[in-house]
Formats: structure tokens, C-alpha cells, sequence
């Protein structure tokens, strides 16, 4: 949020459709004037003289750039660094869930005609969308090893109104996995995807979900769970997030959402990562997720302790893994667990871990 340079208006950003606009607020009236139209997510918005904003924006198309916003809604890119060729195409996808609720997604598809193996990437939050550009967490690294990858904003995803937020508040396990079922679907239906391979991944709330959906659907080759929620009777009190949690999550609806009850359905391979200065998500989480996984999966460890499962642990990182050599080790390992299960090449592990 940024006033106005003569302090007449409130300039803000806010989620919508799977971009972030600009917004005028003006505090008379509460009347709300869309300032940007483009498929572009804007942040640090700066306001000049004349009515006239600088701010960075940026999507899935390109990085963070700066730009110059005009009083009649023009744009205009800046001098900057020249942006990064793309290895594929970015697209808007729509499906519609079991209760006829429209379910947006973007959909990466990696150059070429053939067809991709499908990558279903869960956002975290869980109130959040995929709108904007991130280094950290980025689809191309996987659309260049030849992947599409789809981005949906299921139920508790923001940018299209309270009731998509409500249908999920609560009940985790119920609207948000139909949607994601649903963009799936769609998703596979493209010709440029390979319905036959698939693979689920997501990180924190989209960990979450990534568990849940193993014990829910054998429809996958390969699950890969990022600091995420396994047993939700031990989270809520343990999380630095307690006090926001304990709200969200009353005894009853832990004990029905939580994945630890479906680990006895799961017989995906699943790859567990976790950063042990993660207080977000607590250790404790992952240690409980990977003991489960090798004693009442359908998958358990054989008596050699070999497992389908694995389990990579940063000491050192948190809820996010920001180091930048850790980061590529995360994409290594990652890459390396969907090529054996996915596309069925045995790609050795990097030589960093050991």
C-alpha cells in the first residue's frame, strides 16, 4: 500500500485472477478503480508527482522489472537488465470441480511438439495464488528438463473472492483436493500432455496437500512433499504460528483433515524434504511423515532398509531452503526422484550429498 503523492488516494495492490493489479482507493467514497489490466503481478509501488507510479512487476512470463505507470493506465518498461529467454509457453487453463466451481491454472509447457510428462505444482499459503515470478520456487528449471507444469489456484487460493477462500476454510482435505483433482484432469486433457505420466509436488500448505493426496489417489507416479503437514494433531501446538493455527484448526477439524490417518492407502514414492530450522512447519513433521511412510505405506522399507521413499534433510535450512548451493541440491535431488519414477531413468543423486 502507497498514498498518493498528494495523499488524495490509497494505492494498492491486491490479488485478482491470477495477476496482481494496481488499485485506486479513494477514502471518501471506498469507491475502487482497477489502475492495471495486463497479466502481470505488481509490487513496490512507488507514487510520483502527476498521478504518475513506479513500481516492479512481474508473472510466470518474466522476472521482476521496473516499470512506469501513467494516469491513463499506460505501461511502460524501463531500462533494465535484459530478461531471460523462456524454455516453453505460459497459458491461462480452466476446469471446472465437482460442485461446477471454476478452478483457474497456468500451464507451462516446456519448447517442442511432443508431449510432456505432467507436473502438478501445489502452492503453499494456504491463502495465496500463483501469480508472480519466483527464483526459488520456478517451473521453467522443470520445463526445461522437458516437464509440463501446471499451476492451479484451488479452493483457499486468493484473487477471485471470499467463496473460494470459504469453500476450503476448515475442510483442507475436502474442496481444495477436488480442484486439484479437476485441473488435472483438464490439464491431462491437453495434447500436449501426457496423461500416463504424472507426478505431484508442492511445498508447506502445497506439502500439505501433496500428502493428502497420496493417501487419497494412486493416480501418480511420483510425490514430492517440501516441509509440509503431515499429522495435524501435533502441528497446531507446536508451529511459531500457534496462536493463528489453534483458530483455524479446532480438534474436530484436524482430526478429520489430517494425512496421517491415510498413510496405510499410500503407495506412491514419496520424497520428503524438510530444513531442520524450520519452525514453521517443525522437524517433527517430516520425522514422524518419513517413519510412518517405511512402517504402514503401502510402500514400506524392506528389510535391507532400501525404500521407494526417500528422504533429503537440510541441518542447517528453514521453512524455505534459501541458500543458494541448498537450493540447487533441492533441484537435483527433486529432478533426480521424478526422472526414476516419472520418466524412468535412473539419474544418480549430485555428488554433494555424499
Amino acid at each position: 500500500m502507497a498514498w498518493s503523492r498528494d495523499g488524495s488516494a490509497l494505492i494498492v495492490t491486491a490479488d485478482q485472477n491470477g495477476r496482481r493489479p494496481v488499485f485506486r482507493i479513494e477514502p471518501v467514497d471506498g469507491s475502487v478503480a482497477q489502475l492495471t489490466f495486463d497479466d502481470y503481478a505488481y509490487t513496490n509501488v512507488v507514487a510520483a508527482p502527476d498521478g504518475v507510479l513506479y513500481a516492479l512487476r512481474s508473472s510466470y512470463a518474466a522476472p521482476p522489472h521496473p516499470v512506469r505507470i501513467d494516469p491513463d493506465g499506460a505501461v511502460t518498461e524501463l531500462p533494465c537488465v535484459d530478461l531471460p529467454r523462456l524454455p516453453g509457453t505460459l497459458s491461462d487453463i480452466e476446469a471446472t470441480s465437482t460442485d461446477g466451481t471454476r478452478v483457474r491454472s497456468w500451464l507451462v509447457l516446456p519448447d517442442g511438439d511432443a508431449q510432456a510428462p505432467l507436473l502438478l505444482w501445489i502452492h503453499g499459503g494456504p491463502l495465496s495464488s500463483w501469480n508472480c515470478w519466483s527464483w526459488r520456487w520456478n517451473p521453467w528449471l522443470l520445463a526445461a528438463r522437458g516437464y509440463a507444469v501446471l499451476l492451479p489456484d484451488p479452493g483457499l487460493s486468493t484473487g477471485y473472492g471470499h467463496d473460494l477462500l470459504q469453500r476450503g476454510w476448515g475442510a483442507w482435505g475436502g474442496a481444495p483436493f477436488d480442484d486439484l483433482m479437476a485441473a488435472t484432469d483438464a490439464a491431462c486433457a491437453h495434447p500436449r500432455v501426457d496423461a500416463d505420466r504424472t507426478a505431484a509436488m508442492g511445498g508447506s500448505f502445497g506439502g500439505y496437500m501433496a500428502n493428502w493426496v497420496a493417501g487419497h489417489t494412486d493416480r501418480f507416479d511420483a510425490i514430492v512433499t517440501h516441509a509440509s503437514l503431515w499429522a495435524l494433531d501435533q502441528f497446531g501446538a507446536t508451529t511459531d504460528s500457534s496462536y493463528y493455527w489453534l483458530r483455524e484448526m479446532t480438534p474436530e477439524m484436524a482430526q478429520a483433515n489430517s494425512p496421517h490417518n491415510y498413510v496405510a492407502q499410500i503407495g506412491t514414492p514419496m520424497l520428503v524434504i524438510h530444513g531442520d530450522k524450520d519452525y514453521r512447519v517443525p522437524i517433527g513433521e517430516a520425522l514422524r511423515l518419513w517413519y510412518e511412510l517405511l512402517t504402514r505405506s503401502r510402500l514400506p522399507a524392506a528389510d535391507d532398509g532400501s525404500s521407494a521413499h526417500q528422504f533429503l534433510y537440510f541441518p542447517s535450512e528453514n521453512h524455505w531452503v534459501l541458500t543458494p548451493q541448498h537450493a540447487k541440491i533441492w533441484y537435483q535431488v527433486v529432478t533426480a526422484f521424478l526422472s526414476r519414477h516419472v520418466l524412468g531413468e535412473d539419474v544418480e543423486p549430485p555428488e554433494a550429498l555424499g
